[in-house]
């Protein structure tokens, strides 16, 4: 055990100057650490207990989401039957159920058949149990009744929490912020931390529009009013516009173009007027129906909606064939800038609502940092001292060991871009108990193995060889607990268990390679006639 070969010693030296070389960039300034290489820029980011910030809780609209699988239900039963040329009445969302009733003289058996196919198994880990996204039944009278399953609406809930993370993600990512912390939380939930930033307001603003854009004719047959007075179509619906005085306009329910055919968005001004407006460009496919609805409509209005509110709703003039248009509305600079953020991260599945909200100020985050300084410090000395004071020359070993172990997790810390928590500094610390419990372990059994008479070299060698499986016992089990707080915790508690799991990983290097190597090469140097403990 305290044989090293030259190329076994130089593979433990380097790894370990390697591993804390990483750790520089943090204790250099950042305009210095800028000018260097991508690769070489990696380091600790503080979290948001540390520097301030803002943190966010948001919960999906599971009502919105089961409104919208209830219409699209709607939507695929009329597409169906009237692909099939089947007759039907009374096609209507009542409850969390869709009902058709099939004319008399339709082929009722027909119209079962295509209906059935609307329910599909569902994937992912439920696709094992058998579930289905719909029950249908059939009751008298050719009425069917398409239930949508629990089990399909918690997985539509899981697919559009897991699209709005991506999309939260491009828009706080477009506001310039370092280091966002976007997560999920629950089934239903997304944690957003984004440090540094100390007036969410835009932040929220951002997040809590759904912006989902849509192009659609307004009808002239008739105004707002006279729509009140003698009902809304059933074609058409009245929306109000976003600016003040608020206008009522009559619009289609067919969206003609949707933002989901949109490839990107910028802020700019309009050459006549001087005023902010926001430039968008279609794809393939948006294009080419954008050209054909203002080729047919030349001389009418269509209504450009945000969130179902007309923004704008201006004539067509000529027919727009390349692709992009303008959408003008009484903007600010900001607010134009704002929206074509949300046009080009994409509309969200489902309306966000905050929850919570909490702003942690720069001053309590530098007090954070003080008093996790002091707490290092202080550890750090009480076990300096402790290990000096027990096992002299071989403290002084272990406490070189422990220096170049704290080090090291730094320097990991720092490859993986982690963030540094209050809590993670709490795990570092702990891991610098951990260390000296290892040595301690192997100078106890030092000990032992010299009041059995062994050499002080034998004594040594065995020291090391038998508190190995005691040492990789304990600190196995404590992996396996950093382990287990990661995958189920949130955001502090798995910045600590990070921090911990790293510190296990360096401990069991350090204290089998770096702490033998040191004592091995100073026994090949003093061969000593007792052990120094």
């Amino acid at each position: 055990m305290l044989y090293f070969t030259r190329w076994k010693a130089a593979a433990i030296l380097l790894t370990a100057f390697i591993v804390c070389l990483c750790a520089v960039p943090n204790f250099i300034p950042a305009k210095v650490v800028d000018s260097w290489p991508k690769w070489a820029q990696r380091h600790i980011v503080l979290g948001l207990d540390l520097q301030g910030g803002s943190h966010i809780l948001l919960e999906v609209d599971t009502k919105a989401v089961r409104k919208e699988k209830l219409e699209a239900l709607r939507d695929d039963v009329r597409r169906v039957l009237r692909e099939a040329r089947i007759g039907y009445t009374g096609l209507v969302v009542r409850g969390n159920s869709v009902e058709v009733r099939i004319r008399e003289g339709a082929n009722s058996s027909q119209a079962e058949s295509k209906l059935d196919s609307l329910s599909q198994p569902l994937g992912g880990i439920l696709a094992s149990t058998g579930q289905r996204s719909l029950d249908i039944t059939k009751e008298p009278g050719n009425l069917f009744r398409l239930t949508v399953t629990e089990p399909a609406i918690l997985e539509r809930v899981r697919q559009s929490v897991d699209q709005s993370i991506q999309i939260v993600e491009r828009r706080v990512n477009e506001l310039g912020t370092v280091e966002p912390l976007i997560q999920r939380e629950g089934t239903d939930r997304i944690l957003v931390q984004v440090p540094g930033l100390q007036d969410p307001t835009r932040l929220k603003e951002l997040l809590g529009k759904t912006a989902k854009l849509d192009f659609r004719m307004v009808d002239t047959s008739m105004t707002p009013e006279q729509a009140r007075q003698t009902g809304v179509p059933p074609d058409d619906e009245i929306l109000m516009s976003s600016s003040e005085p608020k206008i009522p306009y009559l619009v289609e329910k067919r969206v003609l173009v949707s933002g989901a055919d949109l490839t990107d968005a910028q802020p700019g001004f309009d050459q006549r007027t001087n005023e902010p407006v926001v430039n968008f460009r279609f794809n393939t496919s948006g294009a080419r129906k954008f050209a054909q609805v203002t080729q047919e409509n030349v001389g009418k209005p269509f209504a450009i909606i945000l969130d179902n509110e007309v923004i704008s709703a201006p004539v067509i003039r000529e027919p727009i064939l390349g692709g992009s248009g303008q959408i003008s509305g009484n903007f600010t600079v900001q607010s134009a800038n704002d929206l074509a953020i949300l046009l080009r991260a994409g509309a969200l599945p489902a309306p966000l609502t905050i929850i919570e909200e909490r702003t942690v100020g720069p001053g309590l985050g530098q007090d954070s940092i003080a008093k996790g300084k002091l707490s290092s410090y202080v550890g750090a000395a009480m076990v300096v001292i402790f290990m000096l004071v027990t096992y002299g020359l071989f403290g002084i070993f272990a406490n070189i060991a422990v220096a170049i172990n704290v080090a090291m997790i730094f320097g990991a810390l720092s490859m993986l871009n982690a963030t540094l928590t209050l809590p993670g500094i709490a795990g570092i610390v702990l891991t610098v108990g951990i260390a000296v419990d290892s040595n301690v372990l192997i100078y106890e059994r030092i000990r032992e193995e010299v009041r059995h008479g062994r050499t002080p070299i034998n004594a040594i060698d065995a020291g090391f060889t038998r508190a190995l499986a005691t040492i990789l016992d304990s600190n196995i089990t404590t992996f396996i607990a950093a382990a287990v707080l990661f995958y189920i915790g949130t955001g502090a508690v798995r910045g600590f268990a990070v921090t911990l799991g790293i510190g296990i990983i360096t401990t069991v290097f350090t204290a089998f390679t770096m702490t033998r190597l040191i004592v091995a090469y100073w026994v090949w140097w003093r061969r000593p006639q007792r052990v120094p403990i």
